[in-house]
Formats: C-alpha cells, sequence, structure tokens
C-alpha cells in the first residue's frame, strides 16, 4: 500500500506537468507508430524467408551472423526511434520545470539537436540488448534467469541517461557513467527502483481487462466487439499517458539529483524515496 500510495503521488506530481503541456502526449504516439512500421519492415521480410527464429546451436555461421546480425540492426533503428522521441518530450519537461513555456516544435528540435549523441546511445543500448538475447538463446532457462538480472541493473543504471544526454549533451558512455554516480550519490549504493508508475498503470488498466471478459462472456457479438473495441482504445491512451508520464518522471529525478531543485508539483521527499535503498 505504501507503494501505491507513492506511484499515485508521483503520477499526480507527474500529471499536472502534462496537463500544461498536452501535446507531450502526441511524441509517444508518433513513437508507437514509427515502432510499429519499423516491426513491419523487419518481421514480415523475415517470416517470408522462414528466418524468423532464432538459429539453432548446431546451426551455420552464416545463419548465426545473418540472424544475430539483422536483430542487431533492428535493435538499433528500434532504440533510436524511443530516445529520439523520449528526448524530445524530456526537454520539453524540463523546460516547463525551469519555468519554460516549450512547444512541440522546441521538442523535435532539442532531439535534433542531440542526434549524435542519440545515436550513440541506441548503438550502445542495442549491443547490450544483443548480448543479452544471446545469452537468452543460448540457455532457456540459466540465460533467461541471467539476461533478467543483467536487464533489470542495465535498466537501473541507465535510468537517467536521456535526461544527461539532452542536457549535456556527453557521450552515451559518460552519460551511463555519470547516471550510475548520480543514482549512487542521490539514493544511496544499494538503491533498486521503486517504480510505481508501472504499478499503478497496471492497476488502471484492470477496468479494460474486465471490459473484454464482460465482452466475452456476455453472448453477443455487437456487444463483446464494442467492449473490446473500447477497452483497446483505453489501453492505447492508458499507454500514451504512461509514457509521457515516465518521461516527465525521469526529468524530475534527474533535476533533484543533479541540483537538488525540487521542480513545482514535486516533494522533495517524494523524490527522495523515488528509488528506495534496499
Amino acid at each position: 500500500m505504501n507503494r501505491i500510495t507513492r506511484g499515485w503521488s508521483i503520477m499526480t506530481a507527474c500529471w499536472q506537468v502534462l496537463k500544461a503541456d498536452k501535446a507531450l502526449v502526441l511524441f509517444p504516439f508518433v513513437s508507437g507508430i514509427c515502432c510499429l512500421l519499423l516491426l513491419a519492415s523487419f518481421a514480415i521480410p523475415l517470416y517470408a524467408t522462414g528466418h524468423w527464429m532464432p538459429p539453432g546451436r548446431d546451426a551455420q555461421t552464416i545463419q548465426q551472423v545473418t540472424y544475430y546480425g539483422t536483430l542487431f540492426l533492428f535493435y538499433v533503428c528500434n532504440y533510436f526511434v524511443i530516445v529520439f522521441f523520449n528526448s524530445a518530450i524530456v526537454s520539453c519537461a524540463i523546460m516547463r520545470m525551469r519555468g519554460g513555456n516549450p512547444t512541440v516544435g522546441d521538442g523535435f528540435r532539442a532531439a535534433a539537436n542531440r542526434l549524435p549523441v542519440i545515436i550513440g546511445w541506441a548503438v550502445l543500448s542495442a549491443t547490450v540488448g544483443l548480448i543479452l538475447r544471446v545469452i537468452e538463446d543460448r540457455s532457456e532457462k540459466i540465460g533467461a534467469l541471467v539476461s533478467g538480472l543483467l536487464g533489470a541493473a542495465w535498466t537501473l543504471m541507465s535510468f537517467l541517461v536521456v535526461p544527461i544526454l539532452v542536457v549535456e549533451n556527453i557521450n552515451p558512455f559518460a552519460a551511463l557513467k555519470e547516471s550510475t554516480v548520480m543514482l549512487k550519490k542521490t539514493w544511496g549504493e544499494r538503491l533498486a527502483g521503486n517504480f510505481g508508475l508501472g504499478l499503478i498503470s497496471f492497476l488502471l488498466a484492470i477496468p479494460a481487462i474486465g471490459l473484454i471478459l464482460l465482452g466475452v462472456f456476455s453472448g453477443n457479438i455487437l456487444a463483446m466487439a464494442t467492449c473490446i473495441a473500447v477497452a483497446v482504445v483505453y489501453l492505447i491512451v492508458l499507454a500514451l499517458v504512461q509514457s509521457a508520464l515516465q518521461a516527465i518522471f525521469q526529468s524530475a529525478l534527474y533535476l533533484y539529483a543533479r541540483d537538488g531543485q525540487v521542480p513545482e508539483g514535486f516533494e522533495a521527499e517524494l523524490l527522495g524515496n523515488a528509488m528506495l535503498a534496499r
């Protein structure tokens, strides 16, 4: 209950920023469309040629190189799209928290001005992602466990990287180091992510699941189609808002960790307990 309460408080504070700049939702919307188109551009040819399954251990070297090389390229493109639009949201959020009045154009310009470091971070993230995928593919049970643990550590270490890239414009390796140092300095050596936004978003998604079940058990085709359609629209909107709120949350944590600045609408205690030391 304490985590739910804290998560709701964080979401409320981030929501106040989003209310002032509702157009921020446009960034995750366009990002989602681009990611879907990108996925289709890779998945359809792979499926059509029968090369969408990971190669086995006894597969020829050329098959493995082709498969993982294609996967790496997809990771790079996908991470670039996600980081580019996240950079746009973060830049607008930081402008707003510092008293500015940003526009969508400001966000796109800020992200465009950081293209070299965004590309660099996309390549670095793709490399890590590929390594984790190879580990997982090589051993289903142990590999999945190791990959999951390393992935969680990577997510935590890199949590403040995008705001650092946007504001400080440093290279990806320096940004990753800076993110780790800032997290340890502000929240302790044995910190653990307390991402209440994800938990709250899950709870808010429950009504949509209930609506789908209601439609399925209604026994009426029209009612089922209506319930599913409404639930899908609701989940899409929820995902867009959650994505924007997450970027705003990262921005607030960055300002708090960097300068001790508490953005308007947030509380020092709330940000200080956002990442729990265990």
